[in-house]
Protein backbone atom coordinates (compact mmCIF):
# COMPACT_ATOMS: atom_id res chain seq x y z
CA UNK A 1 0.00 0.00 0.00
CA UNK A 2 2.67 2.21 0.73
CA UNK A 3 4.91 1.36 -2.54
CA UNK A 4 3.60 4.63 -4.09
CA UNK A 5 4.78 6.78 -0.88
CA UNK A 6 8.55 5.33 -1.54
CA UNK A 7 11.54 6.47 -3.09
CA UNK A 8 13.89 4.43 -4.78
CA UNK A 9 15.82 3.37 -1.93
CA UNK A 10 12.53 2.68 -0.30
CA UNK A 11 12.61 5.67 2.18
CA UNK A 12 9.00 6.84 2.79
CA UNK A 13 8.26 10.64 1.28
CA UNK A 14 7.45 12.79 3.49
CA UNK A 15 5.26 15.07 0.71
CA UNK A 16 3.20 12.21 -0.33
CA UNK A 17 2.34 11.55 3.44
CA UNK A 18 1.27 15.38 4.34
CA UNK A 19 -1.91 15.32 2.30
CA UNK A 20 -3.05 12.21 3.40
CA UNK A 21 -2.46 13.20 6.30
CA UNK A 22 -5.03 16.08 5.99
CA UNK A 23 -7.38 13.33 4.56
CA UNK A 24 -6.90 11.75 7.79
CA UNK A 25 -7.49 14.99 9.75
CA UNK A 26 -11.02 15.64 8.20
CA UNK A 27 -12.09 11.79 8.31
CA UNK A 28 -10.96 12.01 12.27
CA UNK A 29 -12.90 15.48 12.75
CA UNK A 30 -16.16 14.13 11.27
CA UNK A 31 -16.19 10.98 13.57
CA UNK A 32 -15.56 13.51 16.72
CA UNK A 33 -18.53 15.56 15.22
CA UNK A 34 -20.85 12.72 15.02
CA UNK A 35 -19.70 11.73 18.74
CA UNK A 36 -20.77 15.46 19.37
CA UNK A 37 -23.62 15.26 17.75
CA UNK A 38 -25.09 12.12 19.91
CA UNK A 39 -23.75 13.73 22.94
CA UNK A 40 -26.36 16.90 22.37
CA UNK A 41 -22.73 19.20 21.62
CA UNK A 42 -24.64 20.68 18.80
CA UNK A 43 -22.50 23.74 18.26
CA UNK A 44 -19.22 22.03 19.01
CA UNK A 45 -20.12 19.55 16.20
CA UNK A 46 -21.34 22.14 13.25
CA UNK A 47 -17.25 23.61 14.23
CA UNK A 48 -15.68 20.15 13.98
CA UNK A 49 -17.29 19.51 10.41
CA UNK A 50 -16.18 23.11 9.38
CA UNK A 51 -12.64 22.45 10.84
CA UNK A 52 -12.99 18.94 8.70
CA UNK A 53 -13.88 21.24 5.19
CA UNK A 54 -10.96 23.70 5.79
CA UNK A 55 -8.38 20.00 6.12
CA UNK A 56 -9.87 18.63 3.05
CA UNK A 57 -9.80 21.91 1.13
CA UNK A 58 -5.66 21.77 2.17
CA UNK A 59 -4.96 18.19 1.39
CA UNK A 60 -5.94 18.85 -2.29
CA UNK A 61 -3.83 22.03 -3.03
CA UNK A 62 -1.06 20.54 -1.00
CA UNK A 63 -1.04 17.63 -3.54
CA UNK A 64 -1.00 19.45 -6.58
CA UNK A 65 1.96 22.56 -5.21
CA UNK A 66 3.70 19.12 -4.21
CA UNK A 67 2.98 17.40 -7.45
CA UNK A 68 2.16 14.65 -5.50
CA UNK A 69 -1.43 13.74 -6.38
CA UNK A 70 -2.16 9.58 -6.69
CA UNK A 71 -5.07 7.19 -6.91
CA UNK A 72 -4.84 6.18 -3.32
CA UNK A 73 -4.95 9.89 -2.31
CA UNK A 74 -8.03 10.42 -4.36
CA UNK A 75 -9.96 7.08 -2.64
CA UNK A 76 -8.82 8.17 0.67
CA UNK A 77 -10.42 11.56 0.34
CA UNK A 78 -13.66 10.38 -1.16
CA UNK A 79 -13.72 7.73 1.64
CA UNK A 80 -12.80 10.77 4.08
CA UNK A 81 -15.72 13.01 2.59
CA UNK A 82 -18.20 10.59 3.35
CA UNK A 83 -17.49 10.66 7.01
CA UNK A 84 -16.97 14.18 6.97
CA UNK A 85 -19.27 15.84 5.09
CA UNK A 86 -21.85 12.79 4.42
CA UNK A 87 -22.39 11.20 7.97
CA UNK A 88 -21.33 13.91 10.35
CA UNK A 89 -23.92 16.77 9.26
CA UNK A 90 -26.26 13.62 9.06
CA UNK A 91 -26.36 12.78 12.64
CA UNK A 92 -26.04 16.93 13.78
CA UNK A 93 -29.59 16.86 11.56
CA UNK A 94 -30.85 14.24 13.02
CA UNK A 95 -30.49 14.52 16.57
CA UNK A 96 -30.73 18.28 16.88
CA UNK A 97 -34.44 18.26 14.33
CA UNK A 98 -34.79 14.71 12.73
CA UNK A 99 -35.29 12.64 15.72
CA UNK A 100 -38.94 14.58 15.91
CA UNK A 101 -40.02 12.96 12.80
CA UNK A 102 -39.26 9.57 13.91
CA UNK A 103 -38.88 6.69 10.96
CA UNK A 104 -39.03 10.07 8.25
CA UNK A 105 -36.45 11.68 10.11
CA UNK A 106 -33.48 8.97 9.70
CA UNK A 107 -34.84 7.83 6.59
CA UNK A 108 -33.94 11.53 5.20
CA UNK A 109 -30.86 11.53 6.88
CA UNK A 110 -29.46 8.25 5.62
CA UNK A 111 -31.44 9.18 1.91
CA UNK A 112 -28.52 12.49 2.15
CA UNK A 113 -25.97 10.18 3.16
CA UNK A 114 -26.42 7.67 0.48
CA UNK A 115 -27.27 10.45 -2.27
CA UNK A 116 -23.31 12.01 -0.81
CA UNK A 117 -22.24 8.66 -1.71
CA UNK A 118 -23.33 8.37 -5.39
CA UNK A 119 -22.41 12.49 -5.57
CA UNK A 120 -18.78 11.71 -4.77
CA UNK A 121 -18.38 8.30 -7.04
CA UNK A 122 -20.31 10.17 -9.70
CA UNK A 123 -17.52 12.95 -9.44
CA UNK A 124 -14.23 9.97 -9.29
CA UNK A 125 -15.84 8.20 -12.45
CA UNK A 126 -16.37 12.09 -14.31
CA UNK A 127 -13.33 13.97 -12.81
CA UNK A 128 -11.31 13.78 -15.80
CA UNK A 129 -14.15 14.47 -18.02
CA UNK A 130 -15.86 17.02 -16.66
CA UNK A 131 -15.48 20.99 -17.10
CA UNK A 132 -13.00 22.48 -14.46
CA UNK A 133 -15.11 25.38 -14.19
CA UNK A 134 -18.64 23.65 -12.53
CA UNK A 135 -19.60 20.89 -10.44
CA UNK A 136 -22.35 18.70 -11.97
CA UNK A 137 -24.42 18.64 -8.85
CA UNK A 138 -24.34 20.28 -5.45
CA UNK A 139 -20.79 19.48 -4.04
CA UNK A 140 -21.12 17.53 -1.03
CA UNK A 141 -18.48 19.65 1.18
CA UNK A 142 -21.36 22.82 -0.02
CA UNK A 143 -24.08 20.32 1.34
CA UNK A 144 -22.57 19.84 4.39
CA UNK A 145 -21.77 23.84 5.09
CA UNK A 146 -25.87 24.27 4.09
CA UNK A 147 -26.90 21.68 6.43
CA UNK A 148 -24.95 22.49 8.89
CA UNK A 149 -25.30 25.97 8.66
CA UNK A 150 -29.52 26.12 8.83
CA UNK A 151 -29.28 23.64 11.96
CA UNK A 152 -26.84 26.43 13.58
CA UNK A 153 -29.31 28.73 12.70
CA UNK A 154 -31.98 27.14 14.11
CA UNK A 155 -30.41 26.53 17.66
CA UNK A 156 -29.90 30.33 17.63
CA UNK A 157 -32.61 32.05 17.04
CA UNK A 158 -36.31 30.89 18.54
CA UNK A 159 -38.22 32.37 15.71
CA UNK A 160 -36.81 29.33 14.23
CA UNK A 161 -38.98 26.77 16.23
CA UNK A 162 -41.85 25.56 14.19
CA UNK A 163 -39.88 25.21 10.97
CA UNK A 164 -38.94 21.59 11.01
CA UNK A 165 -41.05 20.55 8.59
CA UNK A 166 -39.43 23.05 6.22
CA UNK A 167 -35.93 21.65 7.25
CA UNK A 168 -36.71 18.36 6.59
CA UNK A 169 -37.48 19.01 3.16
CA UNK A 170 -34.77 21.27 2.31
CA UNK A 171 -32.53 18.60 3.73
CA UNK A 172 -34.64 16.44 0.95
CA UNK A 173 -33.87 18.94 -1.55
CA UNK A 174 -29.93 19.07 -1.04
CA UNK A 175 -30.01 15.54 -1.30
CA UNK A 176 -31.43 15.44 -4.62
CA UNK A 177 -29.60 18.52 -5.83
CA UNK A 178 -25.84 16.26 -4.96
CA UNK A 179 -27.24 13.79 -7.57
CA UNK A 180 -28.84 16.11 -10.01
CA UNK A 181 -26.93 17.25 -13.18
CA UNK A 182 -27.37 20.91 -12.08
CA UNK A 183 -24.18 22.77 -12.41
CA UNK A 184 -22.28 24.90 -9.66
CA UNK A 185 -19.34 27.19 -9.79
CA UNK A 186 -16.13 25.89 -9.04
CA UNK A 187 -13.88 28.27 -7.44
CA UNK A 188 -11.03 26.02 -7.75
CA UNK A 189 -9.75 27.69 -11.01
CA UNK A 190 -10.59 31.46 -10.47
CA UNK A 191 -9.54 33.84 -13.13
CA UNK A 192 -7.93 36.34 -11.45
CA UNK A 193 -6.35 38.77 -14.12
CA UNK A 194 -5.30 42.26 -13.28
CA UNK A 195 -8.39 43.66 -14.41
CA UNK A 196 -10.47 41.37 -11.79
CA UNK A 197 -8.22 41.37 -8.96
CA UNK A 198 -9.73 44.79 -7.43
CA UNK A 199 -12.64 43.50 -7.93
CA UNK A 200 -11.98 40.29 -6.11
CA UNK A 201 -10.36 42.21 -3.26
CA UNK A 202 -13.06 44.45 -2.46
CA UNK A 203 -15.89 41.54 -2.64
CA UNK A 204 -13.51 39.66 -0.47
CA UNK A 205 -13.02 42.19 1.84
CA UNK A 206 -17.01 43.08 2.27
CA UNK A 207 -17.51 38.68 2.66
CA UNK A 208 -14.80 38.41 5.24
CA UNK A 209 -16.19 41.39 7.26
CA UNK A 210 -19.90 40.18 7.05
CA UNK A 211 -18.48 36.87 8.37
CA UNK A 212 -16.55 38.35 11.41
CA UNK A 213 -19.19 40.52 12.20
CA UNK A 214 -22.27 38.08 11.41
CA UNK A 215 -20.66 34.45 11.33
CA UNK A 216 -23.65 32.47 11.45
CA UNK A 217 -25.75 34.62 9.53
CA UNK A 218 -23.50 35.47 6.75
CA UNK A 219 -22.80 31.68 6.22
CA UNK A 220 -25.59 30.39 6.22
CA UNK A 221 -26.90 33.45 3.67
CA UNK A 222 -24.21 32.92 1.43
CA UNK A 223 -24.24 28.60 0.86
CA UNK A 224 -28.07 29.54 0.54
CA UNK A 225 -27.76 31.42 -2.02
CA UNK A 226 -25.24 29.34 -3.55
CA UNK A 227 -27.15 26.52 -3.57
CA UNK A 228 -30.23 28.67 -5.02
CA UNK A 229 -28.31 30.22 -7.50
CA UNK A 230 -27.80 26.59 -9.54
CA UNK A 231 -31.36 26.25 -9.47
CA UNK A 232 -32.01 29.68 -10.69
CA UNK A 233 -29.40 29.69 -13.25
CA UNK A 234 -31.01 25.63 -14.80
CA UNK A 235 -34.44 27.32 -14.91
CA UNK A 236 -33.42 30.48 -16.62
CA UNK A 237 -31.21 28.17 -18.94
CA UNK A 238 -34.66 26.29 -19.91
CA UNK A 239 -36.41 29.18 -20.38
CA UNK A 240 -34.20 30.63 -22.78
CA UNK A 241 -33.53 27.50 -24.97
CA UNK A 242 -37.58 27.53 -25.19
CA UNK A 243 -37.36 30.65 -26.37
CA UNK A 244 -35.20 30.26 -29.22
Amino acid sequence: MFAKFKSEDGKLQLAYIIPNLFTAASAFLGVIGVLASVRGDFEKAAFYIILSLIFDGLDGRVARLTNTQSKFGGEFDSLADIVAFGVAPAMLFYFSVGHSFGKVGSLFCAMYVVFGAIRLARFNVMSSSSEPSVFIGMPIPGAAVAITMWVLTYLEYSFMRGAEVFMLISMGLVSFLMVSNIRYPSFKKMDLKKANAIKVLVVLIIVFSMLYVYPIESTTLLITAYLLYGIVRTFYTIAKQKKT
